[in-house]
């Protein structure tokens, strides 16, 4: 797998979308760091929302967001 900076992956798009088409994967990076990947739509597979669904009920299970941390999160989402 060929991993590309995020600069890079913007100024040579078409160019990667066509050896993705041809089954590569790309990891795209910004300041060294993995933020996205590019694969084959093929390589992606559909999941059961019901499945999806039940993964986040999972993960949420034993976390709970203290109400001034809700509360900061949601002014800092505020720009007005």
């Amino acid at each position: 797998m060929d991993s590309v900076g995020s600069y890079d992956a913007k100024t040579h798009l078409p160019r990667l979308l066509e050896r993705v088409a041809r089954g590569e994967r790309i990891t795209i990076t910004r300041h060294g760091v993995a933020v996205a990947m590019l694969v084959p739509i093929d390589a992606c597979t559909a999941r059961d929302p019901h499945d999806v669904i039940e993964d986040i009920r999972a993960f949420r299970k034993g976390r709970r967001l203290d109400p001034d941390e809700a509360r900061r999160l949601i002014d800092e989402g505020r720009r007005f």
